[in-house]
Parts: structure tokens; sequence; C-alpha cells
């Protein structure tokens, strides 16, 4: 048993977490497995001052989270899943500043450099380096109609590689309810791909069927989420997982959540978990088993 008397004993897994060499970087790390977690889902964070344009310097980036990773099972001793890919804001601000300096031939490279970051890190996971890639998507925020609707296509064309390429994405979208989630389903579902392989990063703590459809929600859980959580969590097609989106950016300390949250709602839920008729194959799912099955099992 690794529930008991409402403690979890169990895997914690973060679903979603930034590192970054001038923020806090291995302490970080270290802050998560003191407070109980296990395993790290590790998301390349670009340099959005400097977004690489050119493949060697698509592969220097995700090299660099790819060795800050190793670093963290090295010296942290916790196991950790990488995901590379074009942060969606990165690329869009990108689009918009070259269209403007240089109109179709200024978007035509933006598209390129795009899928020249998309091919780069599917040569990582292929090497094993990495498991998924993410985290993709389209502007949440109020972005140019040409942006936005370039964007869409991009993830459509994404998610095709994705089936192609039985890879899981982890996707970064703009929060309007369950018209997103049905967007994304809607995409997927017209080139071929299942949706249990989408993972909704910073996903809302509804987690419905109603909601989510057959998406794999990871939800960016703060205090305010946990009441909304349990009352759904029975009605999820396959469940979901958790995660902080922790940033690392010196600038920000703590954004968006802390890296010891996630051990922290995990914890909390356990106390709540009796009461509100919760077993513990509710915390293996969203620690083990759905991580496992999307990502593939940490050797």
């Amino acid at each position: 048993m690794s529930l008991i008397n409402g403690k979890w004993t169990g895997p914690i897994i973060d679903n979603h977490f930034h590192l970054n060499r001038k923020g806090l970087f291995l302490s970080a790390a270290n802050d998560f497995r003191n407070a109980g977690g296990t395993g790290l889902v590790l998301v390349h964070c670009p340099n959005f001052q400097c977004p690489p344009v050119t493949i060697n310097e698509h592969k220097e980036a995700y090299l660099d989270t790819v060795l800050m990773a190793e670093q963290v099972r090295e010296n942290i001793g916790i196991d950790v899943r990488v995901v590379l890919g074009p942060h969606p804001a990165a690329f869009a601000h990108q689009f918009e500043s070259w269209f403007s300096e240089h109109g179709e031939k200024g978007a035509q490279r933006a598209i390129e450099n795009y899928n020249d970051s998309i091919d780069t890190a599917l040569e990582f996971i292929h090497e094993g380096k990495a498991v998924a890639i993410g985290e993709v998507g389209r502007p949440h925020w109020d972005a140019p109609k040409e942006v936005f609707d370039l964007s869409n296509q991009l993830l459509e064309e994404t998610m095709k590689l994705a089936r192609n390429q039985k890879v899981p994405l982890q996707l970064h979208m703009e929060e309007n309810g369950n018209q997103t989630f049905t967007d994304l389903e809607e995409m997927a579902t017209r080139v071929g791909l299942d949706p249990f392989y989408l993972v909704r990063h910073f996903a809302p703590a509804d987690v419905s069927k109603s909601m989510v459809g057959k998406i794999t929600p990871s939800v960016n859980l703060g205090k305010d989420g946990i009441n909304t959580l349990l009352e759904t969590c029975k009605l999820t097609h396959h469940g979901f997982m958790l995660e902080t989106d922790y940033m690392d950016d010196p600038r920000r300390p703590g954004a968006v959540l802390g890296p010891k949250t996630v051990p922290k709602r995990t914890q909390q839920l356990a106390t709540l978990a009796e009461e509100n008729g919760l077993d513990e194959e509710l915390f293996f799912t969203m620690h083990q088993d759905l991580p496992n099955a999307i990502y593939g099992e940490n050797n």
C-alpha cells in the first residue's frame, strides 16, 4: 500500500518543469526531491530574447536541456524525462517580426525555422535523449490573425508528424474552456492521431470528460483548484497529471508555481482521499501509469 492514513508514499512526478543554469537549477530540483518528488518532466525553455535561427543553434539549445537533465539525475538522484520543441510564443513573435520586416520571404523563413526545430527535436527523441515534442501550440494571447492561423496550421502538421513518428506532444494553448480541448481533439481526428497522446500543459483543474474530452490534461494545480479537481477527478476519461510550470527565472522567483508544489498538492489530495472516496489507483495513474503510457517507462 502506498496510500496509508492520508499520506502518499509512492511516486510523484511533476509533468512540466523548466530549469535554468542562471536560476536555482540543481537547487530547484533538490527542493522538489526533498518535498517528496521522484521524477521530473523537464521541458525545454527557449531563449525568448534570442531564439535559435539555425539547425546548429537548435541543437546547441536542446543539448543544454539534455545535459541539465543528466546533471539532475547524477546529482539529485531523481528520474528526469526530457521534452524538446519550439515554444509557441518564441515562434509566433519570430514569425510576426520576420513577416513585418521581410514580408512573405520572412514568413517562409520563420516556417522553415519552426520545422528545423521540430526535426532537431525528433533527432534527440530517436537517440533516446527525449521522450516528446513540446511545448508547442498556438498563441495564448491576443495575436494577429495571420499568426494565429499559421500557428494552427503548423500545430496540425506537427500532430500529423507525431502520429507518423509515434511521438507524444505537450501543448501550450489558450484558456477557452472546453472549446480549446474540442479544437485539439478535432485536429487530432483529422490527422488520425489518438488524442490520448496530446498532453494539454497548464490545464485547468476541471478534468471531467465533458471539459477535456479524450485529451490528456496536465493540471497546474493552485490552491484554489483542489476542490474542483476533487469534484471532477472521477469524471475524467483516462486520468490526468500534475505540473507546476516552474520557470526557474531569476527575474521572477517561484514563477509559475514553486518546485515543491506538486509533492505538496499530492499530499493535500492524499489527506482528502478517504472522505472523497479516492483510492491509491488515482495517485498511481497520475504519477506512474499515465506518464509511463504516454512517454514510455524510465529506464
